[in-house]
């Protein structure tokens, strides 16, 4: 196999948060938090993952638009993150960014056609003539008329701008593009028609392609592969139609389940995750999911459904965070006209057991005892007694041990940091999760 064109190992980009009148750093958000990839020429490469997970950011560090904070980026064999300002400038000519938004990314006072050009001046092409011929000829190649090159970016619609934009992206003959929510703020058939676009013109050019895109629909029709990516990291990778057909991450199968069917009559599929994504600045410990994972795993000593044990997780979590008012569920629990005040920590537990929808009892008996002594304790206004009742009973191997992409057996290509797939030892993973014969070593990116 050829070497990749892009070779991205181990990236991230961390943010500092600062406090006081010093300035003095006292956390980081950590955006992007070791992502590895690799992409051939002429490859395309979808990275996919929900708002904030970090994929913008892992292309503007891979280009270096946005200083990374480690990792290396080989370009064809050259590190990136290790260029002067002079190698920069040459980088610049083999990898462009076409932005999500293309309205905010035009110079309102400058043409289209300068605007499409600029990048051919600033690398030193200074025949005004050349520039325009060049520039009429690629905006035709969009699909849009010569004449344009002298109207300015307000003069046209959303889709045509985005061909612009594109336009603007392949005016240094670029080997690598990267394409940021391209076509997201587009409609159905305008949408359809950038992406066709884009199609030809990599098949013409022989371009590699990052395609980032929150729609999984749309990476299925443009990507060879895709990366799934969960703050800051990629949790899956395969080849699009494998990755579709079979995912391997509870995460990714997640995201394809919300994909809208076009059947009315089809059963809804939508898998419901719990609980908001946590911040990057804090991430959980383990795995990054496990807080909202539906299939975390049960430790050997509990038994219990899937579904009570992500309600029994969800209501630690929720005491953890301090997101439980006692007093309001108190308040809802209490006879008409009572505030609620003449509660008992009993009947205030029973409320709060209600508030985190749990059975009554667990079916499992030791976590019941947790549960119990937990509820009784938030009852009483001790939140550290409650999540110290649970701290021993309720936890899940998931958030001890940091999984690490490894491959699938028999797929190739396709690789996964799941605990599901690749348990660490002693890890007992539920009968109807495990995968016969998995690979044991962590994978090539």
């Amino acid at each position: 196999m050829s070497d990749p064109l892009l070779s991205v190992r181990d990236l991230e980009k961390h943010y500092p948060l600062t406090e006081g009148i010093l300035n003095r750093q006292v956390g980081s958000v950590r955006a992007v938090d070791g992502v590895s990839f690799d992409l051939a020429a002429g490859e395309t490469l979808g990275l996919v993952g929900e708002s904030g997970c970090g994929k913008s950011t892992a292309a503007t560090a891979a280009l270096r638009l946005e200083e990374p904070t480690g990792g290396t980026v080989l370009f064809d064999g050259d590190d990136v993150t290790a260029f002067d300002d002079s190698e920069l400038k040459r980088f610049r000519r083999e990898a462009q960014l076409i932005f999500q938004d293309p309205t905010s990314s035009f110079d309102p006072r400058m043409s289209v056609g300068e605007s499409v050009t600029e990048a051919l001046r600033v690398h030193g092409i200074s025949d005004r003539a050349r520039r325009r011929a060049v520039g009429e000829d690629l905006l035709e190649r969009v699909g849009l008329a010569a004449e344009d090159y002298d109207r300015y970016p307000h003069e046209f619609s959303g889709g045509q701008r985005q061909r612009i934009a594109v336009a603007r992206a392949l005016v240094v003959n670029p080997r690598l593009v990267v394409a940021d929510e391209p076509v997201s703020a587009l409609d159905v058939s305008v949408k359809s028609a950038v992406l066709d676009l884009l199609a030809d013109l990599q098949a013409e050019f022989g371009i590699a392609m990052v395609f980032i895109s929150h729609d999984l629909s749309v990476v299925r029709e443009v990507a060879d592969r895709v990366a799934v990516m969960y703050l800051g990291e990629i949790v899956e990778m395969a080849p699009t139609e494998r990755l579709f057909e079979a995912p391997e991450h509870p995460y990714t199968e997640a995201l394809l389940s919300a994909i809208p069917q076009p059947d009315p009559d089809a059963p809804a599929r939508t898998i419901q995750l719990s609980g908001s994504v946590p911040s990057a600045s804090d991430p959980p410990s383990g795995c990054r999911f496990h807080t909202r994972c539906p299939k975390a795993i049960q430790p050997a000593t509990v038994d219990l459904t899937q579904e009570t044990w992500r309600r029994v997780l969800d209501a630690r979590e929720r005491i953890a965070g301090d997101d439980v008012d006692v007093a309001a569920v108190r308040e809802l629990r209490a006879p008409a006209g009572d505030d609620g005040t003449a509660l008992g920590t009993a009947e205030t537990a029973a409320a709060l057991r209600e508030e985190f929808d749990l059975p009554d009892p667990v079916d499992d008996p030791a976590v019941e005892t947790a549960v119990t002594e937990a509820l009784s304790a938030l009852a009483d206004g001790d939140r550290e007694g409650a999540l110290a009742a649970l701290s021993e009973t309720v936890t899940t191997p998931c958030e001890v041990h940091e999984p690490t992409r490894q491959s699938v057996a028999g797929s190739p290509g396709h690789d996964v940091a799941c605990h599901l797939r690749h348990p660490p030892s002693g890890v007992r993973v539920p009968d109807d999760e495990r995968r016969v014969g998995d690979a044991d070593g962590p994978s090539e990116p």
